[in-house]
């Protein structure tokens, strides 16, 4: 399963979706910062599987129809920062789409996240995080997940590894740093964390127009997330 995650920079990088999906062959394709209203219903072979409502710059799911059924799609607001209440308010920072893979019958939660900005607290980014993947729980008990964004965690990765491995989930890193706009803020800003699915590799792509390079996320089915056994059934 190949996955990419976008930071659109307030939609800049738009443009270059179309691009990105047939050059990297993805199934699925997650994107922060895009403005919602202004969304295609395909591009190239992903089909929208829905959108944040909330705020204009929102998130939003793509996924490839001719490899996975899509069940459900659900948004999910989380705790708030001061920049959240007072700026620029973002109601939602989470969408999760439970897809089932058509060939192997897998269940599969994909999910774009968009932490809180670096005016915030490593805490509340960790809070945010944890409360993400509880809210991801509600969409199926076992079910492999994948959550990629943009996590604004640039500072002690080691310490947040240690904290998703204690909570049960893998953390992963791409090989080069995905934010390099400001020299004191380089480094890994958009990773993915991951429950029942061995990921392979993570490579941040070539700069576009944002101020975030794209990741492509490669991952195999695993064990699932209740610690292994036949793969969940799919919804009705």
């Amino acid at each position: 399963m190949r996955v990419i995650s976008y930071n659109l920079r307030k939609h800049k990088a738009s443009g270059e979706l179309v691009d990105l999906a047939r050059d990297f062959e993805i199934d699925a394709l997650c994107l922060q910062e895009c403005d919602t209203a202004d969304l295609p219903e395909t591009i190239g072979g992903l089909h929208l599987a829905d959108a944040t409502k909330g705020n204009r710059l929102g998130l939003a799911i793509y996924y490839r129809k001719d490899r996975f059924t899509a069940y459900d799609t659900r948004t999910f607001a989380l705790k708030k920062s001061l920049h959240d209440r007072v700026l620029a308010p973002a109601h939602e920072r989470l969408i999760g789409t439970h897809v089932v893979d058509k060939e192997t019958e897998h269940d599969v939660v994909i999910a774009s996240f968009h932490a809180a900005p670096l005016t915030a607290s490593n805490s509340l980014r960790r809070n945010q995080i944890h409360a993400a993947h509880a809210e991801l729980l509600s969409m199926g008990s076992g079910l492999r997940t994948l959550m990629v964004g943009d996590f604004n965690y640039p500072f002690f990765t080691r310490y947040l590894t240690e904290q998703m491995k204690d909570a049960g989930y893998d953390l992963s890193l791409s090989d080069r740093r995905t934010y390099t706009r400001y020299k004191v803020f380089k480094g890994h800003f958009d990773f993915a964390t991951s429950q029942g699915l061995e990921i392979d590799n993570v490579e941040t792509l070539p700069r576009g127009a944002s101020d975030h390079l794209p990741i492509l996320v490669s991952a195999a089915y695993g064990e699932d997330a209740a610690g292994g056994g036949p793969p969940s059934p799919a919804a009705d």
